[in-house]
């Protein structure tokens, strides 16, 4: 992949992983959270088995396997079921972002504590990101709804997706896309099915919207961000990566007001600003002489060869799908 292409990654992740809020908006009236994620990663699986077969993708050991099942059982079922039934719980979706705006610090802490190197820089840029995302979520920003049980689930969700990125990027960061979509979200839908059965009633009003929101879910959000989401959480620092995520909020905002008409205020423009700043602080290389400080930090901070990377070695070479 030509590098300039390269760098539109992340931005194209961040425009395709900010619409699934507003498809949450659409379909959550129709399906109870763990039913709903259920289809999806069911369709995922009708979608990606047959190109994994057909393609004759390289499948991993079953040690491997199980590494990279268990980073999707943390991706998927225990961060989008977390946010989703927190929200329909009752929670804000503004409080739930900016809960989900600490995972950027989270990981940038987890991962200075086994040896990827964080700059002070970085450290500036993840607390502005967060500040700037208070800024974005606070016209909107209530406690209504918030419950030791919605407040437990959004932890939970934050909690998996800050894990789950740590332990893909140390154990199974390079696999075939195709094989490993397979092996995900075939595990995501598996742990699905009983939290279905204990805790929803497992109905569903098969409304246009729930099932156009279905659609862009599976092909668009579970199958194109996260495969953008493994490109990047293979390719770059764990820290990097994350503060992407703090992009999601004020680009949500715009969404929201092309969509839904919802107003964009002065602090949700400041705001976005703000997270802009922080972006750049975070994932821009320090330019510096040779062998000179600067650029040593740079490369320690943000080389994909970062120590927490550190782990097995892949079991087949890297194939893009």
């Amino acid at each position: 992949m030509p590098a300039s292409a390269h760098r539109l990654i992340p931005f194209i992740f961040v425009f395709v992983w900010s619409t699934g809020f507003i498809v949450a908006r659409y379909a959550m009236p129709y399906a109870e959270p763990m039913t709903f994620l259920f289809l999806r990663f069911s369709g995922v699986l009708v979608c990606m088995l047959p190109v994994a077969l057909l393609w004759r993708a390289r499948w991993p050991s079953l040690s491997q396997a199980g590494h990279i099942a268990l980073a999707g059982l943390l991706l998927q079922t225990g961060y989008l079921g977390g946010v989703w039934a927190a929200v329909k719980l009752g929670m804000s979706s503004s409080l739930a972002a900016l809960i989900m705006a600490l995972q950027p610090i989270i990981t940038a802490w987890l991962s200075a504590l086994v040896a990827e190197k964080v700059s002070t820089r970085q450290w500036l840029g993840l607390l502005a990101g967060f500040g700037g995302v208070a800024l974005v979520v606070t016209a909107k920003f209530s406690l209504i709804g918030l419950t030791l049980e919605s407040l437990s689930l959004a932890g939970i969700a934050l909690i998996s997706i800050t894990v789950g990125t740590l332990y893909q990027k140390r154990y199974c960061p390079d696999f075939d896309l195709r094989a490993g979509s397979v092996i995900q979200f075939g595990a995501a839908a598996l742990l699905c099915v009983p939290l279905m059965f204990l805790f929803e009633t497992r109905e569903i009003d098969w409304q246009p919207a729930l099932v156009a929101s279905l659609l862009w879910s599976v092909l668009a959000l579970s199958i194109g961000a996260i495969t953008l989401l493994f490109i990047m959480i293979r390719d770059g620092a764990a820290t990097s990566v994350t503060s992407y995520l703090y992009l999601t909020p004020p680009v949500t905002a715009l969404m929201a007001w092309v969509l839904f008409a919802e107003p964009i205020t002065a602090t949700t423009l400041a705001g976005t600003a703000l997270t802009v700043v922080a972006l750049w602080l975070v994932t821009h290389r320090s330019v510096g002489g040779v062998g000179g400080e600067g650029s040593e930090d740079s490369e320690d901070s943000l080389d994909s060869g970062d120590a927490i990377a550190r782990g097995p070695a892949p079991t087949g070479e890297r194939r893009d799908p």
